[in-house]
């Protein structure tokens, strides 16, 4: 058996793991049903790969401006704990779960198609790296949870809820994300789908009577910010200067300069603006690379919710909301990471001593990822104020569910490192605690946790998605209010020049 552990590994790891293949053979397969020539089909595929591939390029470009600037506030702050690192925390299990793993991860696909088919909830979940984050992190819990006797145990609940997750979160998010969107062709396939949720439910209880993100007037000598890769590029290069010039005072010199790989100060505070203008040039890349998927995938995404999963829907990566709100991406962020480090100092002041939670550095990434999302989530419902709301509470909960989640790792709770994003958090922990019943009561309540999921989310796709519901509404009406009193103060004031310019004696004109 030991082959088709290998050809499961290469699936998983080296197909299903690179978004970009995945994309490109789903659209390929829409193409086909679609009956397009070959020529057709593989210029689409290409195209779609290479816009993943560019998103991908932004992420990296993103990542790389970011990491340095967490090593120095980690450094200038003096604060210890663990830092929530998919990546990492996934490497980290392929030695003891590797083997496990790709078979959770390729079941669990299947799985997702059949419940996609046979259920209301008609989502493809197309995010392949989020895929090979839940599969490792569920083998991992059940795995602590089972013993290293019961693999095949393991593979089979594991692929059942992994199948479950990757329909259900799509289904309950997507009403906000018709919002933002403004139709039905997308959906989310993100593991940050709680904070986004959160983000979308906070900004519509706070903010009914905020404007938009998008809509920030900017007085006349700063019209250039209404450009969001100026706005955003700035912003960074403010955020680094500050704690460029903080590091210099606060930490030996030889050791402030090794963060930025600085000859000397001058070129320290110079690395940082360049890092700063980094992130604005990865996430101009992001936008560009969505835009070019969504005009490849979406059509082709058609061929095959007429020929494989009737109504199908994908499920995309959280970017693919970005460029619905730009500004609303960069206030998320800030506001995200800003909730992290309060719910950090809840974490050392009470958490922490009193039921032993790790204390969860935030990490610039996911906070960015994450919170970028829950701010236009917010945005949608909640205008600016829901921006700033929604990001905060999205830094709330990543970084109070990794600590809980750590519990049932086993022993990778005692690694440096974890799983970040929102639903890693709150459905690792449910499935971890459930199997402290012993086996059977385990087995018993991890198929009971995919029944209700299923069942609860299928009622709320024909109840709440189908039926129209619309989150927001009442801010949307004030909105509409706003623009119907423009318009008649518009009008009126057209009415009056030309009833000005009629009452002037002909011998004037």
């Amino acid at each position: 058996m030991d082959w088709l552990v290998v050809i499961l590994q290469f699936i998983g790891q080296q197909i299903l793991n690179v978004p970009a293949y995945l994309i490109a053979i789903i659209t390929a397969v829409g193409l086909i049903a679609l009956r397009r020539n070959v020529g057709q089909v593989v210029g689409g595929a290409l195209k779609a790969a290479l816009g993943f591939l560019i998103l991908g390029a932004g992420a990296t470009v993103v990542t790389g401006s970011l990491d340095p600037l967490g090593n120095l506030i980690l450094a200038v702050t003096g604060a210890q704990g663990v830092i929530p690192t998919n990546e990492v925390i996934t490497a980290m299990a392929q030695d003891d779960f590797g083997a496990q793993s790709a078979y959770v991860l390729t079941l669990g696909f299947l799985v997702m198609l059949a419940l996609a088919r046979f259920t209301p909830l008609k989502y493809v979940f197309l995010t392949g790296h989020h895929m090979v984050f839940m599969a490792t992190m569920l083998t991992v819990v059940l795995s602590v949870g089972f013993g290293d006797s019961l693999s095949w145990l393991v593979v089979i609940i594991g692929a059942v809820l992994l199948g479950v997750i990757m329909v259900v979160m799509p289904a309950f998010a997507h009403p906000w994300t018709k919002k933002i969107t403004g139709n039905d062709t997308i959906a989310i396939g993100h593991f940050g789908t709680l904070g986004y949720i959160a983000a979308g439910a906070a900004g519509q209880a706070a903010g009914r009577r905020s404007k938009s993100t998008e809509d920030i007037k900017f007085p006349q000598g700063l019209k250039f910010l209404r450009d969001s890769m100026v706005a955003t590029a700035l912003s960074m290069v403010l955020i680094y200067l500050v704690f460029a010039i903080w590091g210099l005072i606060a930490l030996p010199l030889e050791e402030a300069l090794a963060i930025f790989d600085a000859a000397d100060a001058g070129a320290f505070i110079m690395a940082g603006v360049g890092l700063a203008l980094q992130f604005g040039v990865g996430v101009a890349i992001i936008l560009y690379g969505v835009r070019t998927v969504l005009g490849e995938l979406v059509p082709a995404f058609q061929g095959i919710a007429e020929k494989v999963v009737p109504g199908a829907k994908p499920a995309l990566d959280i970017p693919i909301v970005f460029p619905f709100g730009p500004n609303a991406v960069l206030i998320g962020f800030l506001s995200s990471f800003a909730g992290g480090l309060i719910a950090l100092a809840v974490l050392a002041v009470w958490l922490n001593p009193v039921f032993g939670l790790a204390l969860i550095l935030p990490g610039m990434v996911p906070h960015f990822f994450t919170g970028g999302g829950a701010g236009v989530y917010g945005n949608a419902t909640g205008g600016r104020r829901g921006a700033v709301i929604g990001g905060f509470v999205n830094g709330v909960i990543i970084t109070i569910l990794p600590a809980i989640l750590l519990q049932v790792l086993g022993q990778f709770g005692f690694a440096n490192s974890t799983f970040g994003d929102a639903d890693f958090g709150w459905f690792g922990t449910i499935v971890g605690l459930s199997l402290r019943t012993g086996t059977a009561g385990g087995i018993i309540l991890t198929i009971l946790i995919a029944v209700v999921l299923v069942t609860s989310a299928s009622i709320y796709q024909r109840k709440v998605v189908d039926t129209g519901w619309v989150p927001g509404a009442n801010r949307d009406k004030w909105i509409a209010g706003i623009k119907a009193d423009e318009k008649a103060q518009l009008d009126a004031e057209k009415a009056r020049k030309a009833a000005d310019k009629a009452a002037v004696p002909v011998a004037d004109k």
